[in-house]
């Protein structure tokens, strides 16, 4: 067996820094040239312990700025003009490429993958519109539809 730090996750073998014990064959024919892994020296054991301070410290700032947009969008509350029937329902829909913009338009850079909308707005109303930030970081804001006169 062969000891192999990884440089990435691998599925059913462990995540990116870990130490693991892999046969020969394994590491020579597969992690190795693909450049997953590297051999468990004490340098590259020093190297990799580095790298891991370094992406905590730089998860650690990513986390705190997703806290503070979402703080700043839990604020927010879009307003969308658009025609409707007499009974309340939209004639198009306002989408999540439509709540981009506007929250674009408000100095916030969204991509509208992020907006987590289960189906359009097809409804005059209040909607509370989820928007995930990071993996663990989730917003709301609010989006108020009015008819159009």
């Amino acid at each position: 067996m062969i000891e192999l730090i990884l440089r990435e996750d691998v599925p059913s073998l462990g995540r990116a820094g870990q130490v693991v014990r892999v046969k020969p064959g394994y590491a020579r024919n597969f992690l190795l040239p693909r450049g997953l892994a590297f051999e468990a020296t004490a340098g590259n054991k020093k190297r990799i312990d580095a790298e891991a301070k370094a992406r905590d410290a730089r998860a650690t700032s990513e986390r705190a700025e997703a806290e503070e947009l979402a703080r700043h969008l839990g604020a927010t509350t879009l307003g969308f003009t658009a025609k409707a029937g007499e009974d309340g329902k939209l004639f198009g829909s306002i989408t999540s490429s439509d709540i981009a913009h506007e929250l674009a338009a408000k100095g916030f850079t969204i991509d509208k993958r992020k907006i987590e909308l289960e189906h359009p707005l097809k409804h005059l109303g209040f909607h509370s519109v989820p928007v995930r930030l990071s993996h663990d970081v989730q917003a709301e804001i609010r989006v108020n539809v009015v008819a159009a006169v």
